[in-house]
């Protein structure tokens, strides 16, 4: 796997950069917080920009200017439909666009990085990440048209992605209990980045001034990587292959082919093709789990349009954003709490929500938008229980 070579590079960066820092005393419980905290600020802001822009979306497609190039935000809008003939109030253009510029670079490096991301060593990873999200901001916030603005997204998207692969290789060489946290981290992000972005347009700054604002959180991605994390200790060679050998055994059926000690660590055709199999069981209910609140996310809440509300359209999509992450950030960070090994039953619940809203959308039967909110924070919950369950699932496989 490409991960396990990148950690690899990644401790032959860390001891060189070792040789140039004065050595500290052993402090095993203050390096255990500093890499606790660091990953929980990786998490927070690599999915940060991610985040945003979804929250974002009914902006970036209706593309409201003011003079000066200023997004108009009305801090106490009156709800006038601009679509008199449909209850909808659509834009043009579907906000699944934006989740398609948020989705496809993500998938693209995700798929391709196996192939030799590990070649990149984890330094120039992450400050391409870190510059490709400050370029996300910028560019929507200054950008003219809804393309121009779509290219943005594309960019949080390639941050989201590079900065998602490079960090779970890394944990591999901390305590496993970094994964909860990196896994609490990305929870906050929705929670953070939906609430900061509705928050900051509800006091009546524009969108464009709240993007901008949101420029310091690189900075910070750069800092805890940098500066937060502890260097990963060296370990033996001949250890190492052989502790990741027996990772991977679990997920390897009898007839894989048998190690010998003078092997190479890297896994033929054949071992990967085995590990994906013995993977399929998580891999698929995430999938779906995905499939179902995306769908609902990017499809759906742009058509769950309430006018007997004081919140105006934009306001309501963005409340039903904020919710969603409310509910991610909470079942996300629930690990140490309550455990789910059968994650087929969150995704079959995930699966329902998505059928009954969409009867809702078609039959409109709901008669309040509280209803909806409701709804809207379970699908977070179940949305965040199946995301670190799986993961975990698969750290104890």
């Amino acid at each position: 796997m490409g991960s396990s070579a990148g950690s690899r590079r990644r401790l032959s960066d860390s001891e060189e950069e070792a040789t140039a820092r004065e050595p500290r005393p052993p402090d095993r419980q203050g390096a255990h917080w500093k890499n606790a905290i660091g990953f929980w600020l990786l998490g927070l802001c690599n999915n940060f920009s991610y985040v945003v822009m979804l929250s974002a979306a009914h902006d970036i497609l209706s593309h409201k200017r003011a003079s000066g190039n200023q997004s108009h935000v009305d801090p106490d809008p009156v709800p006038t439909p601009h679509n008199n003939s449909s209850r909808f109030d659509c834009n043009s253009v579907s906000t699944a666009a934006v989740l398609l510029a948020d989705i496809l670079p993500t998938l693209v490096i995700k798929l391709l990085a196996p192939l030799g991301l590990h070649l990149l060593p984890y330094s120039p990873r992450v400050l391409i990440s870190g510059v490709c999200a400050s370029g996300s901001f910028i560019l929507v916030a200054f950008s003219h048209s809804v393309w121009t603005s779509l290219c943005g997204v594309v960019l949080a998207s390639i941050s989201s992605g590079l900065g998602e692969v490079t960090f779970l290789s890394l944990t591999a060489f901390y305590p496993r209990a970094v994964i909860s946290w990196w896994s609490s981290g990305t929870g906050g992000a929705g929670l953070l980045g939906a609430l900061s972005y509705l928050g900051l347009t509800q006091i009546g700054l524009s969108p464009q001034h709240t993007l901008l604002s949101m420029l310091g959180i690189p900075a910070l991605l750069l800092a805890s990587y940098f500066f937060l994390l502890t260097s990963p200790e060296p370990q033996d060679p001949g250890g190492e292959e052989e502790a990741e050998r027996a990772a991977r055994q679990p997920l390897m059926s009898s007839e894989a082919p048998e190690w010998k000690p003078d092997a190479r660590s890297s896994l033929t055709l054949q071992e990967k093709w085995t590990v994906f199999k013995g993977l399929l069981w998580y891999i698929v209910p995430l999938v779906l789990v995905y499939f179902a609140e995306y769908f609902i996310n990017q499809g759906l809440f742009e058509l769950l349009f309430f006018r007997n509300t004081s919140l105006s359209h934009a306001q309501q999509y963005r409340w039903y954003q904020m919710l969603y992450q409310a509910g991610v950030f909470a079942s996300r960070s629930s690990l140490r709490c309550c455990r789910i090994r059968f994650t087929w039953a969150l995704a079959l619940l995930q699966c329902f929500n998505l059928a009954f809203l969409l009867v809702d959308v078609w039959l409109n039967f709901l008669p309040s938008i509280y209803f909806v909110f409701l709804i809207i924070l379970y699908e977070g919950l179940l949305g965040g229980a199946a995301y670190v369950n799986t993961f975990h699932n698969i750290a104890l496989e």
